[in-house]
């Protein structure tokens, strides 16, 4: 799934300022999973505006849509769009653009920052899995993603640097072509190794995890 996390409050306070009415909605797929911009966080990120901003305006409303980046769904907003003077979305880039698509003379400003595609390790810990590169060679890698979990991004490995079964760069990072070696021992299918994949020109191929405020503690235990 897409993986996001909220945009500080002061940066989404200055994008709001000087309009009557806003309205902020949230998505119920992906970023509500991952404890973003479901309709939990439109009422949390609105008591928070609504401090800041004291008895001045804006107005809020709030809406959560089932999906945003689709227009059967977006139409639940034709009948209040004409309500509001901005939309502050909290759905991932995809959802934020094709609603700024469906309403073009509505300014729209997003709430969250869209950080990966992911998968849901724990309760607020969110691990990404896969950079959506294009190249999708997982079948011959043993379902495990070397673009991601390499630190280098190597289609072909490993490199001189493996270590003890971990990456040079951290001994507590796994070297990912040593867990593809393992996997494909398991299924007998070492001879792909061996195959040979056409370079690609990689960037920003440091794996990341997300960790919702106030889920720390969990996710350091989740290390233990």
């Amino acid at each position: 799934m897409i993986i996001a996390e909220r945009k500080p409050l002061d940066e989404i306070k200055s994008m709001v300022e000087g309009f009557d009415k806003v309205l902020v909605i949230g998505c119920g797929t992906c970023v509500s999973v991952c404890l973003a911009g479901g309709s939990k966080e439109v009422s949390t990120l609105i008591s928070e505006l609504r401090l800041a901003f004291g008895n001045a305006k804006p107005e809020f409303g709030a809406e959560t849509l089932k999906r945003q980046c689709d227009m059967e769904f977006l139409s639940e907003l034709d009948v209040i769009a004409n309500d509001y003077d901005a939309f502050l979305s909290m759905a991932c880039g995809a959802g934020i653009q094709f609603l700024a698509e469906r309403f073009p003379e509505k300014p729209v400003f997003p709430a969250v920052n869209t950080t990966s595609i992911g998968v849901n390790r724990d309760v607020g810990v969110y691990e990404e899995n896969c950079r959506a590169c294009g190249t999708c060679v997982l079948g011959v890698t043993g379902g495990i993603c070397p673009v991601t979990t390499c630190a280098k991004g190597l289609f072909n490995g490993p490199c001189g640097g493996t270590n003890q079964t971990s990456c040079e760069i951290n001994p507590d990072q796994p070297c990912a072509w040593y867990k593809i070696y393992e996997r494909l021992e398991k299924q007998g299918r070492l001879d792909l190794i061996t195959e040979i994949t056409p370079a690609n020109n990689w960037v920003n191929q440091t794996p990341r995890t997300t960790i919702q405020p106030g889920y720390e503690e969990r996710a350091a235990a989740l290390k233990e």
